[in-house]
């Protein structure tokens, strides 16, 4: 790639023009630019803030899951009916969960044949399991780590075919001229110095695959290094769509990893202690009076990870709860032992709920401590942690309740093109799950996303560049990051220290737990601190400076964010899903329990709609509107044939 020196405003600016920008190197971006390349699309470029970075390189779980139509045995399933799943799982949209069901299978084979090794038996079918919310056996896996392997796969495509690729540049803006994609504006950082810092790139699309926004959490489970761009995109003028639906569940700290499946099925002690480390408490023991029911639950937490409203009440997700109230309410710090089993004593199994019985029996696991029963159940998933510095046989495991996936994100229609046109968005980024879904829907969604994001830049928007917009929307904005520069830079930092308290104030009241005076005093911090952002804000060196736009986005996303669960809980919503709102008018599911905990379940009074989020300058405003049914297409063959000949049915 060659830079050019361009004039914009009175400052000299490197530049580069191109017909599609793809920001973000996870699987979803990644498969954006290699799908464009496909397409004849090759003036593509692939921008990056490290390309091994992020969720998909970096995450993964006991078993972490891709999702599809069922390719095995003699089960019926059907385009349709999967669809019907992702539908049903709230606030979502029919055509776009009719777009990720056709689309599965063929998104999925590709990564087959790009040298994903997904199981097949012996006669060549990809055989499936079940997953949550799913009513068949879609589910398949290459094991912990299976969106690594995708992004392996995906980014040797990538580099076979040559797609140009900026490594090390953020992302700071996306320049837009009367609601359309101009370009974007960059920070180099490996610049050394101002003159050298931005650069900018003219083009016609923009696919946002810069994942979650996890900048926001200090508890997270997503990989150190992710923190998404979602501001960003607000700011350029997409809405974002149902921002009030996460998952949350219990991670460890160091590293981040979530603790499902085996780490939960065979029954670690948990205990806190202060910030010290010291003064260590079993709390779990203080809370249940029978033992054989708190270890039930902790065993059910392997299954039933995520937290759910739902399951509180004499369900798993209280263990969720109580470990929340140790970390968020009382500052103490939560540990996994696997040295030695709950109380100090043996276990007994036969006096386990009959599901954990029957299964540590039937795994021969019904013996020893915690780790042992590990190392014999998934020593591979013993091994992941001592490979990674923490020796569970003889050390305990932080951890906390920690936001995993944003199951909302940026408001997209059925060619994953947000509001803004030019502007579209794949993987997390893109908001097009509801409140449940299945496990590894995600990441079909991802990749069926930016298929469909290519295919249609492919067919309707190939046209060059406009210049003469992109100088004009590059000159406007382009002072202001030169302004914020001066005011930044400097000799001492600080923007590391603000981030890290607005992460953690983020975890206490837009977690995982939601009260509406909580959340409207945290508005009206975060709303001053961008307010004062040039002034609070200070960085050394460009990487600080990077991490300055960072905090600053993340400020941006959690009012917005924080802004629509207010609004939710205006227009009446209720606990459901990943989230449990305070509920004056609700109850307790025990008695031991803080009135925050006071809360009642959704009525399904919001299931058929999607509420919609739009950012402008500092404010925030809300709009609801009926999700769009699944489309009844006719899908007469020869009519189908007649209008795939004339445009490929991309419309």
């Amino acid at each position: 790639m060659d830079w050019r020196i361009q004039q914009t405003g009175g400052y000299p600016l490197r530049f580069l023009q191109t017909g599609t920008v793809v920001v973000g190197s996870g699987a979803a971006g990644l498969n954006a630019a290699d799908q464009l390349w496909k397409f004849g699309c090759t003036e593509t470029i692939l921008i990056t803030e490290g390309m091994n970075r992020g969720t998909s390189r970096n995450t993964g779980s006991d078993k972490q899951t891709y999702y599809k139509l069922t390719l095995s045995g003699e089960e019926p399933d059907s385009v349709g009916e999967m669809a019907k799943t992702l539908f049903d799982g709230h606030c979502v949209d029919g055509d776009i969960a009719l777009a990720e069901a056709a689309n599965s299978a063929p998104s999925f084979l590709r990564l087959c044949e790009l040298g994903v090794p997904f199981p097949v038996n012996r006669f060549g079918e990809y055989v499936g399991y079940k997953t949550d919310h799913d009513p068949r056996r879609r589910a398949t896996s290459v094991g912990p780590l299976t969106s690594r392997k995708m992004t392996e796969a995906l980014e040797r495509s990538v580099r076979g075919r040559g797609i140009p690729i900026l490594d090390g540049f953020l992302v700071l803006a996306i320049l837009t001229e009367k609601g359309s994609v101009k370009g974007v504006l960059c920070l180099d950082l490996a610049a050394k110095t101002r003159e050298t810092a931005y650069a900018a790139i003219c083009c016609a699309n923009v696919i946002w695959a810069t994942g979650g926004p996890a900048g926001m959490y200090a508890d997270s489970a997503y990989p150190k290094g992710h923190y998404g761009m979602t501001g960003v995109a607000l700011e350029a003028g997409a809405a974002g769509r149902n921002l009030t639906e996460w998952q949350y569940g219990l991670a460890s700290l160091h590293p981040r990893w979530n603790v499902s499946g085996s780490y939960m099925q065979v029954l670690p002690r948990f205990y806190s202690t202060d910030l010290n480390g010291e003064n260590e408490r079993e709390f779990l023991l203080d809370f249940f009076p029978d033992k054989a029911d708190l270890l039930t639950k902790v065993f059910l937490k392997g299954y039933q990870w995520p937290f759910d409203a739902r399951k509180i009440q004499d369900g798993s997700s209280i263990i969720d709860l109580l470990v929340y109230m140790e970390c968020c309410l009382k500052g103490r710090r939560v540990f996994l032992d696997y040295t030695q089993n709950p109380g100090g004593c043996l276990v007994d199994f036969d006096a386990l709920g009959q599901q954990a019985r029957a299964y540590l029996q039937n795994a021969g696991a019904d013996f020893g401590t915690p780790i042992q029963r590990l190392q014999h159940m998934n020593a591979p998933a013993a091994e992941f942690y001592r490979n990674r510095g923490v020796d569970l046989a003889k050390e305990p495991l932080e951890v906390a309740v920690c936001a995993q996936h944003n199951n909302g994100g940026l408001d997209v229609d059925v060619w994953w093109q947000t509001g803004v046109e030019g502007l579209f968005a794949a993987g997390e980024a893109a908001g097009t799950h509801g409140v449940y879904r299945p496990g590894g829907s995600a990441l079909n969604a991802g990749q069926v996303g930016s298929l469909r994001a290519a295919r249609f830049i492919s067919a309707k928007r190939k046209a060059p560049p406009d210049e003469a917009g992109f100088e004009t929307a590059c000159g406007e904005i382009l002072p202001i990051y030169l302004k914020q520069y001066a005011s930044i830079m400097g000799a001492e930092e600080t923007a590391q220290g603000l981030w890290a308290q607005a992460q953690k104030n983020m975890s206490r009241v837009g977690g995982p737990i939601r009260d509406l005076r909580r959340i409207q005093e945290e508005m009206d911090a975060v709303r001053g601190h961008l307010e004062n952002f040039c002034e609070e804000t200070r960085a050394v060196d460009i990487p600080g400076l990077g991490q300055a736009y960072h905090y600053r986005d993340a400020l941006i996303c959690q009012l917005t964010y924080l802004g629509a669960m207010a609004d939710y809980i205006a227009a009446g919503g209720k606990s459901r899903g990943s989230a449990m709102y305070r509920d004056d008018e609700g109850a307790r599911p025990y008695a031991a329990l803080p009135e925050l905990f006071t809360y009642a379940l959704d009525e399904e009074a919001f299931d058929n709609v999607v509420q919609l989020a739009h950012y402008k300058a500092g404010r925030c405003t809300y709009t609801w509107r009926p999700v769009r049914p699944i489309p009844r297409e006719d899908d007469f063959f020869e009519n189908v044939w007649r209008d795939y000949r004339e445009d490929g049915n991309v419309h």
